[in-house]
């Protein structure tokens, strides 16, 4: 039988020898530095004996880009793209995947976070979007008023701040900000405290801009076709009737227009 010492010794290539002459076996660890895992010696090209090429892969002399960019021939990462050079998804897009909740009360804590997170919204909103995703009555209550109760949900403040914001930036008046509040679940008190602190000369100001941006649009027209335009234009906003027509006889009148037959229609 052979002995074990006398086996042959898998050694790498030109691997120094012990003082006996013969190969030492694995190299000392200070060796590990000097061997590359092809048996090339202190950073050489195996065969060639001049030095590899910082940033080379694989000793090809060509500068490698496989770790920078993640491989050869792979596309520049998008915005948004899961990163990884494993392929592994993003953690949102993991999180997305989870299973909801068991709990109904957890399921609709989330459901209602998620809806409020960037805007604000009414407890009626919220009620409707956890009834349509079939959420039990008695966990949704319990939800909606732990919500009131911390301040995440205030229907009187999403009152002033719609008022304030529509008005504003649309140009509606009283009515028809009311019938939106309304169309969204608000409490009829809190719209009218909401729509009570629009004073009524800063809305006959915003009505008188609005006929104002308009006139240029309608000049070409004969005289009642520019009046139905731009009073039926206050009325859709809310204006009412009289303060409408009287806007726009005045607008009419600094342009010269002839509305004599408007002067007792301020109803």
């Amino acid at each position: 039988m052979t002995r074990r010492t006398e086996w042959p010794e898998h050694t790498r290539p030109g691997a120094p020898r012990g003082r006996d002459g013969r190969h030492g076996g694995a190299p000392a660890a200070e060796d590990d530095d000097l061997y590359g895992s092809d048996g090339s010696y202190g950073g050489e090209e195996p065969g060639t004996g001049s030095p590899r090429s910082e940033g080379t892969s694989g000793g090809s002399g060509r500068r490698g880009t496989g770790d920078a960019r993640g491989g050869r021939g792979r596309r520049r990462r998008g915005f948004g793209e899961p990163s990884g050079d494993d392929g592994a998804t993003s953690f949102p897009a993991r999180a997305e995947k989870e299973e909801p909740p068991a709990d109904p009360v957890e399921r609709a804590r989330a459901i209602c976070l998620r809806l409020l997170t960037g805007t604000p919204r009414t407890r009626k909103q919220l009620a409707d979007a956890l009834r349509k995703r079939e959420i039990p009555d008695e966990a949704a209550e319990e939800v909606l008023s732990r919500f009131e109760e911390v301040g995440l949900i205030d229907d009187g403040a999403f009152a002033g701040a719609w008022v304030e914001s529509r008005h504003h930036g649309r140009g509606l008046a009283r009515r028809a900000l009311a019938r939106e509040l309304r169309t969204k679940g608000v409490d009829s008190a809190l719209i009218d405290e909401a729509v009570g602190r629009l004073d009524p000369e800063q809305e006959e100001a915003t009505a008188r801009d609005l006929v104002a941006r308009k006139l240029h649009g309608t000049r070409g027209l004969d005289r009642d076709r520019r009046i139905r335009r731009l009073a039926g234009m206050l009325a859709r906003k809310g204006y009412p009737e009289g303060l409408a027509l009287r806007v726009v006889r005045e607008a009419l009148e600094e342009e010269g227009e002839d509305i004599e037959f408007l002067g007792g229609e301020d109803g």
